[in-house]
């Protein structure tokens, strides 16, 4: 009976990627690795670019968390970690303005997950830290699996540490809202549209990331027109201009593959730009919300599936700077 087990051994992480800056970074940066690194933190990140200059120096990743649009500084490190790299992840992160800071090595210090502790305490939630172990496994002569170990996180997460300094007491239609982006957020998990998603709020937004830095899919529940949407939102700042004209040749393809026309840039005084679907409810009767909650996840995947591509496609100038704002 033993026969049929294999032998479960863990790999020198340098078998795999022989350099930090050449190897490990680009695969971390790939998309279905910077998921599941976020899946291990309770974040849905989006890249937005790899050795991104902070002064003299460059930081590994920049990513940006969807939930709260603060950015992410990764730090990457193939060897125990120490005190080179704890410094400069905290240079990088005061240099480009980011609220999260993830450390990854494949061995961690005591007195460095000490180190992060404490940072994380006396923060007071205004920049959270990570300490994730990147371990490989194989079994036999199985190809190696990752896994992301997460070793020291903040007591609360970055998100909620946000509304609980921001938010007062709320009014019926931030409850409602926050119920329905709850239920909306677990439908979609659970659908497997996305490996994660942002912590629900109560407001009038759920972003859900494409890969894009300025574009995403930002679903809306508006409690005072009586309607909720999908929609996918381009920023000014981030040539939203050149972004809608090259979606709009693509229109029929989009259309036919969504299954529904779209309301394409409803508001053309506005700077910023939306393609959109929408559906009027009365967000107050809950005992439709089963149906219209699987209408959005429904909607969510198809513009998941139709834009994801031709948004990374797209041929823009785009400019990285510090920015915590959100769309709304």
């Amino acid at each position: 009976m033993t026969d049929q087990l294999g032998d479960l051994k863990k790999l020198d992480v340098r078998s795999i990627w022989a350099n930090e800056a050449s190897d490990f970074t680009p695969w971390l940066a790939e998309e279905a690795n910077i998921d599941r690194l976020g899946a291990a933190i309770g974040m849905e990140l989006e890249v937005l670019s790899t050795e991104v200059a902070a002064g003299p120096y460059a930081a590994d990743i920049l990513a940006r968390d969807s939930g709260s649009s603060a950015y992410v500084v990764i730090e990457n490190q193939l060897g125990k970690t120490d005190h080179d790299h704890l410094g400069k992840a905290i240079t990088y992160a005061a240099v480009l303005d980011a609220g999260t800071i993830v450390w990854v090595a494949p061995e961690f210090t005591p007195e460095h997950r000490k180190a992060i502790d404490w940072l994380n305490d006396k923060s007071g939630g205004d920049v959270s830290f990570y300490g994730v172990q990147v371990e490989l496994w194989q079994i036999e002569q199985s190809k190696p699996a990752v896994r992301f170990n997460v070793l020291v996180e903040p007591a609360v997460s970055p998100l909620k540490a946000a509304l609980s300094r921001t938010t007062g007491p709320l009014t019926g239609a931030k409850k409602l809202q926050l119920e329905w982006w709850t239920a909306f957020r677990d439908a979609l998990v659970n659908s497997k549209t996305v490996p994660t998603a942002q912590t629900p709020g109560p407001r009038y937004w759920f972003n859900v990331a494409l890969g894009r830095s300025g574009i995403h899919l930002s679903n809306i529940a508006d409690t005072y027109a009586g309607r909720i949407g999908v929609r996918i939102y381009m920023r000014n700042k981030f040539n939203a201009e050149a972004a809608f004209a090259q979606l709009v040749d693509q229109k029929k393809s989009i259309e036919s593959e969504i299954g529904h026309p779209l309301v394409w840039n409803p508001n053309p005084d506005t700077m910023d730009k939306v393609i959109a679907i929408y559906r009027d409810v009365d967000l107050e009767d809950r005992s439709r919300w089963p149906e219209h909650i699987d209408w959005m996840v429904s909607m969510t995947s198809k513009f998941m599936t139709a834009f994801r591509q031709r948004v990374r496609q797209l041929n823009l100038d785009e400019d990285i700077e510090p920015s915590n704002e959100s769309d709304e």
